[in-house]
């Protein structure tokens, strides 16, 4: 096995257990390529950790194992990946037997499940995998391989075509890997309702499967309320909005096709059409345009994409997340709910809350949090990776 030496003070992160090593980190290798394990050396010769090469990236490798004894091979992955659904299944957030409720989960979160690169989501009978890192990238057909055999699954796609992968030199990759493709869009149930997931060419790997538990949150929240929900795409959180009771719900989306999909995703759980508004625009321009008509609800929900994929994206996505939870708020009544959400990497938690507090401010508003949100039991982060919590929200209620 080759070596990465690492320079002399540059070893703390491994030290604490951080999966990363930059390429400002690495004093020199021994000419290993993009995928092959690598061990991982200080300068005075102690071992570090076992890690895959990414080779292009500014983050060079991958930490698989801080185990000096660990094989890196067949046998660890098919472990990682057993142990990965088990743990979801304990928790309730998936189980193989059982599919009446919810059928639909993430199986490996990456990094934090031991498999850096790697993200695979379950929907029914298909397992939608996404590679993204140049370290994982030349095992595609292992994982594809030991993911049907583990879950059982017909269907492996992949959905490998994230933009980081230009970062490590990869090409976008999508397409059937094993079995046979399904009826597209799958059919999905989440916690008794029914969704429509197109994994061909939907978000992320389909679905927004992070959310799962703020939508059954909404559900909760919203007996007797009106609701005006932003950046809706295929409708989920406004589906639950009615089947909690909603008196009515506003939809909100730039994409005439994502409002196609939330129609049919209304369709299939029977919501009252009389109680639903769905409206194709920007939402920016839209949030202003009820703000001047003098238009408010009872709860408001602000679930954007992604605005700041990196620390270099940060400025800009702080006058637009600001932006937005100011006209958020100021069409939120006295007593009324804010649901806001980042899924940017480049924001934390706490500058979030800040960015938040700043809108409060100069909306002229009193709030006070009252939860706040993130991804489910099935998107677990390792304590050492923080930068694996990237869905951050609050539950505010306006004073």
């Amino acid at each position: 096995m080759k070596k990465l030496i690492i320079k002399t003070g540059r070893e703390k992160s491994l030290l604490r257990r951080h999966p990363w090593i930059f390429s400002g980190a690495i004093k020199r290798d021994e000419g290993a390529i993009p995928g092959e394990v690598v061990r991982v050396i200080a300068e005075d010769g102690r071992y570090l950790a076992t890690a895959l090469l990414s080779g292009t990236s500014q983050i060079a490798a991958r930490v698989v194992s801080f185990d000096e004894k660990q094989s890196v091979d067949e046998t660890l992955w098919r472990a990682r990946l057993t142990r990965a659904i088990q743990q979801r299944e304990a928790l309730g957030a998936g189980s193989s037997t059982d599919n009446s409720s919810t059928n639909a989960w993430r199986l490996i979160h990456g990094e934090s499940d031991g498999i850096p690169g790697l993200v695979a989501d379950r929907y029914g009978d298909s397992v939608v995998m996404q590679l993204s890192t140049a370290g994982i990238d030349p095992h595609r057909d292992l994982f594809a391989a030991l993911l049907k055999d583990v879950t059982g699954a017909t269907c492996v796609y992949e959905r490998s075509d994230v933009d980081v992968r230009k970062l490590e030199g990869l090409e976008v990759r999508n397409g059937l890997l094993l079995g046979t493709m399904p009826t597209n869009p799958v059919m999905i149930i989440e916690n008794g309702m029914r969704i429509e997931v197109d994994i061909v060419t939907g978000h992320k790997t389909g679905f927004y499967l992070d959310q799962r538990d703020n939508r059954d949150l909404t559900r909760t929240l919203a007996r007797d309320r009106e609701v005006l929900n932003c950046f809706c795409y295929s409708g989920t959180m406004s589906v639950a909005a009615m089947l909690g009771g909603a008196r009515s719900v506003m939809s909100i989306d730039s994409s005439a096709h994502a409002l196609d999909t939330a129609r049919k995703n209304a369709e299939h759980n029977r919501c009252n059409a009389a109680q639903m508004e769905w409206v194709e625009a920007d939402v920016f321009t839209h949030l202003r345009r009820l703000r001047d008509q003098g238009k408010s609800f009872d709860l408001v929900i602000l679930d954007p994409p992604k605005l700041a994929p990196t620390s270099h994206h940060v400025e800009k996505a702080a006058r637009a997340y600001k932006d937005i939870n100011l006209l958020g708020l100021k069409l939120l009544r006295p007593g009324g709910l804010l649901m806001t959400y980042s899924c940017s990497g480049g924001v934390s938690a706490e500058l979030f809350q800040k960015i938040v507090a700043g809108a409060a401010v100069d909306a002229g508003v009193e709030a006070q949090i009252l939860q706040r949100l993130a991804a489910g039991t099935d998107h677990p982060v390792s304590i050492h990776f923080p930068e694996g919590e990237y869905l951050k929200g609050l539950l505010l209620r306006r004073q």
